[in-house]
């Protein structure tokens, strides 16, 4: 990233200026303490400013400005039924994809994922033991934790017999008709989130107890945030619970949640393990009695749908989908993943805003029609019982044939639902905040399945009109894959353009 110089060339002088006046003033800290820096200043607290860096684009992606909206329907009936909450709501800043995730974006994650497995088999003892394919120590030679080395390539075409045994264990042959592909049952990706807001709860800070060894107070015990500094201080015993995940002896993801004493900032490390690869057996499962067997075998593997929605994907998936974006996009900037903003998935009431363009409108056009005066339709859906085909699709269409809407979106309406990171409930919004409004559960292996809803928004190729409106709300359980839902991500801004807009109430 670069500084953002005005063109004019005075402007520029005067930001010069200003660095320079600061690196001054922090070179005169070093040599003459705080004392001279005070005479330099004239006694004066002028601040310690920093150098803000520009944010560009994310590549794919439009920018979402922070605004306010009346989300929902204020006015239920007959045909919209119950379930859309109304509220007046505020919402930073955002990125967010053009268009949804196409298979061949997502098709990218599986390759990579693949691509890690032979690398670390190329590195075991049991495909030849090649110690290249692993970073074990940093440049001055200290030891590190153990990372693969992606600047090694593949022998793709001139194996020896070890590495061709390491690069043929991901696939399996059709044991009918002999073709072979890729195992999908190995397509495991693992990966850690830690909870910053979890661990910002005043509940969960713990005190430093290096002095307290003499009262026997162990590592879990903590000192309650009270603030009223007329009651005396307690201790207490807190209780988290953290999710981890292993791949056992037969080769199963197992996922526990673990509940104990808070002990340590690890215990807001969380571990995920996804199996990623689509299920495109969903082709068939959604929809009995029909000839889709096309769509079970090609959709996501052949070419000509490369540019077409993926689907498929369950919210688990989506949302390592995600993870793994953020740590391919740090990994090309050199940087730590928590130097930047992390891709993920839009909560409901940013999916929303976004939807109804910088108008607020019902749809994401401005029209309160499904289609244009010469009777071209704006999306991609169902238009009349069972003529999937008038708005000129059977099934998805490409992701962004339609018109994108005034935030430069396409197919925020139609084509494929989309998952949101909000957990569904009836009361939405009215649950929420009203500044960047988001509810968030982290359902346990043991929850009840009802606990594993999320919210869905957008309807799909297969929905009617009433079911593409930006306020209709629908939901899926979190590890349900359909051939109707996929997904887009988005990031937050770290500084959006100044101003508040306020968006229509429609």
């Amino acid at each position: 990233m670069k500084f953002d110089i005005s063109k004019d060339m005075n402007h520029s002088k005067v930001i010069i200026g200003a660095l320079s006046a600061v690196l001054s003033a922090v070179l005169l800290t070093a040599c003459a303490g705080a004392k001279s820096n005070a005479m330099a200043t004239g006694g004066e607290v002028t601040g310690v400013r920093g150098t803000a860096l520009g944010e560009s684009t994310p590549f794919g992606m439009v920018a979402v400005q922070k605004g306010s909206l009346r989300i929902g329907l204020e006015e239920n009936d007959t045909l919209w039924g119950a379930g859309f909450p109304s509220r007046e709501i505020s919402v930073d800043g955002f990125w967010m994809d053009q268009t949804e995730v196409s298979n061949a974006k997502y098709r990218q994650f599986v390759m990579w994922v693949r691509d890690s497995i032979i690398r670390e088999r190329l590195a075991d003892p049991a495909f030849g033991g090649d110690e290249t394919y692993k970073i074990e120590e940093d440049k001055e030679g200290n030891p590190i934790t153990p990372r693969l080395d992606w600047s090694k390539a593949i022998p793709w075409r001139k194996a020896n017999e070890d590495e061709q045994r390491a690069i043929e264990s991901v696939y399996v042959t059709h044991p009918i008709d002999g073709t072979k592909m890729l195992d999908a049952s190995q397509m495991n990706y693992r990966y850690e989130v830690y909870d910053y807001a979890a661990a910002a709860l005043r509940r969960n800070r713990i005190r430093n107890v290096t002095d307290d060894k003499e009262k026997g107070i162990g590592v879990s015990s903590l000192e309650l945030r009270d603030l009223n500094t007329d009651h005396e201080a307690s201790e207490a015993e807190v209780m988290i619970s953290k999710d981890t995940a292993y791949i056992d002896d037969e080769g199963k993801i197992v996922r526990q949640t673990i509940t104990r004493p808070l002990s340590g900032p690890w215990d807001f490390l969380n571990t995920y393990i996804v199996n990623i690869y689509p299920d495109t057996t969903c082709w068939v499962n959604d929809f009995q009695n029909a000839e889709n067997e096309r769509y079970l075998r090609l959709y996501f593997s052949n070419p000509v749908y490369d540019d077409y929605p993926v689907v498929g994907i369950s919210w688990e998936q989506a949302t390592a989908f995600c993870r793994w974006r953020t740590e391919f996009l740090a990994r090309g900037l050199g940087q730590n993943v928590a130097d930047i903003q992390p891709y993920r998935l839009p909560t409901e009431i940013e999916w929303e805003y976004a939807a109804r363009g910088k108008e607020g409108n019902p749809f994401p056009w401005e029209s309160k029609e499904v289609k244009s005066d010469n009777g071209c339709f704006y999306a991609n859906f169902k238009p009349d019982r069972g003529n999937y085909t008038q708005d000129g699709s059977l099934i998805t269409s490409k992701c962004g044939i339609f018109s994108a809407n005034s935030n430069g979106l396409y197919d925020m309406a139609g084509n494929v639902a989309e998952w949101t990171s909000t957990v569904y409930t009836e009361a939405g919004v009215q649950a929420m905040s009203d500044m960047n409004p988001e509810l968030r559960y982290n359902a346990a292996k043991e929850d009840p399945y009802r606990l594993k809803k999320k919210s869905v928004r957008g309807g799909s190729w297969k929905d009617p009109e009433s079911m593409i409106r930006s306020a209709w709300r629908s939901y899926e359980y979190q590890n349900q894959p359909r051939s109707y839902i996929g997904f887009r991500c988005v990031r937050s801004m770290v500084r959006d353009a100044s101003g508040i807009k306020n968006k229509g109430k429609k």
